[in-house]
């Protein structure tokens, strides 16, 4: 029953919502609190959040306190905790990160939150699945790549570098149409965007001079893949099969990569942690080189089919993860090319389904939860149901992110 105020009865005053209090509004003390209950990995994740809260970790030595517990309960030690320095103290976490990212990697339980793909540019959060941004495409033009850091997106649309602005201002900028010929791939290192063409050249777009600032000429075939590393290299795949590295400052190629076969490079991902440059070929082959050697480590047929993405974690030199075009997620050991696990979804085990809203509290897409599964070594995937392409893969610290041409997006995340 609806009720009214009657004649000369105060009218009801509307409840005000208590403004949202939100995790910046924790003191350190608070947080001190918070963290003295937290185990060793929650511990190292949360000191990887922000500065402050580092800050509140290192000064109460809660990594050393924690570390020396799993100590003594893993092997029993009862070393002196003070001896340890920081910087001992960050190596062993690091190197205790990377073992729980293998060991999840390889044997944890699947969960996968899947959602539908769509025809913009959007900035997703792979903790959540909101949608955090969207950005317009100029002309409708077709978006061949894209990269982006903490200020700008950075794309290759048409023929045609884009760059929007991720703070402030949501200003686009738009080069000149027809500024290279067709371009295929791209990667950004500020203030440099690197386009590998149709003709077998990189050109380097200057961010600040907004102009072709170099061509450098890497193939007789097409730029099918590219890639950075710290020291100014440029490591470039061709759809003819071979694998070129230039030097950036002074346009000398330095090296061609020996590789077998002809099957074209799709992918390539580089290991500054490790000097090493991973590829993956159209004929279903991971390579791996050295690059202070330039000599091939290892080549293993990891699938029957085409690969079209491979990433790993900084700084891991143990896992790297492989996807293509029948679908199947594989982690590759990097040391030896072997594959340890291959995982696929569950689509018959629908766990749970949610709509999340977006920064503007508008209902977001469908998300659904669903468990992955671990294939056993004799499975046969010839025998399975056409799955949808692994068209590209990021990888973070215990999950993996994956795109599936047009019909959806996927973040798995595995547990230990």
């Amino acid at each position: 029953m609806e009720t009214t105020a009657s004649a000369g009865a105060a009218p009801v005053k509307k409840r005000r919502r208590a403004p949202k209090t939100t995790v910046e509004a924790l003191g350190n003390d608070v947080l001190n609190m918070i963290f003295t209950f937290l185990d060793l990995a929650h511990l190292i994740r949360c000191s990887a959040v922000c500065k402050s809260w580092s800050t509140v970790i290192r000064k109460l030595k809660l990594l050393q306190i924690q570390y020396h517990k799993q100590q003594q309960a893993d092997f029993g030690s009862v070393s002196d905790v003070s001896n340890l320095s920081e910087t001992s103290i960050n190596r062993q976490m690091e190197q205790l990160a990377m073992d729980r990212q293998r060991l999840s990697l390889q044997e944890g339980p699947v969960d996968v939150f899947k959602w539908k793909a769509h025809s913009v540019m959007r900035l997703w959060s792979a903790e959540s699945c909101k949608a955090l941004d969207e950005y317009r495409l100029p002309d409708k033009a077709p978006l061949i790549d894209f990269d982006f850091d903490e200020g700008k997106v950075v794309g290759l649309v048409g023929t045609r570098v884009c760059i929007w602005r991720r703070v402030g201002t949501r200003d686009l900028f738009s080069s000149r149409e027809g500024l290279f010929t067709r371009g295929l791939c791209m990667r950004y290192v500020d203030p440099h965007a690197v386009i590998g063409c149709e003709d077998g050249k990189v050109r380097v777009f200057d961010m600040y001079s907004r102009k072709i600032s170099q061509i450098i000429k890497m193939h007789p075939g097409a730029v099918s893949s590219l890639s950075f590393t710290d020291e100014q290299l440029i490591v470039s795949g061709s759809s003819l099969g071979s694998i070129s590295i230039s030097d950036l400052s002074s346009d000398q190629h330095i090296a061609t990569l020996e590789t077998t076969g002809s099957s074209g490079i799709k992918t390539l991902c580089l290991s500054p942690s490790s000097y090493s440059v991973f590829a993956g070929s159209s004929a279903g082959y991971a390579s791996c080189w050295d690059l202070r050697t330039l000599r091939r480590i290892w080549e293993t047929r990891v699938s029957p089919n085409v690969l079209y993405s491979m990433h790993h974690l900084n700084n891991d030199k143990s896992t790297l993860v492989v996807g293509g075009i029948d679908g199947i997620l594989r982690i590759v050991d990097q040391n030896n090319g072997r594959v340890i696990s291959r995982c696929i979804l569950d689509e018959n085990r629908n766990i749970s389904n949610r709509r999340p809203t977006d920064n503007n509290n508008k209902k977001g897409l469908l998300v659904e939860r669903k468990k992955g599964i671990r294939l056993s070594e004799d499975e046969r995937i010839d025998l399975m149901p056409n799955l949808p392409p692994i068209q590209c893969l990021a990888v973070g610290m215990q999950k993996v992110v994956t795109a599936h041409n047009d019909t959806d997006i996927r973040v798995w995340k595995f547990s230990n």
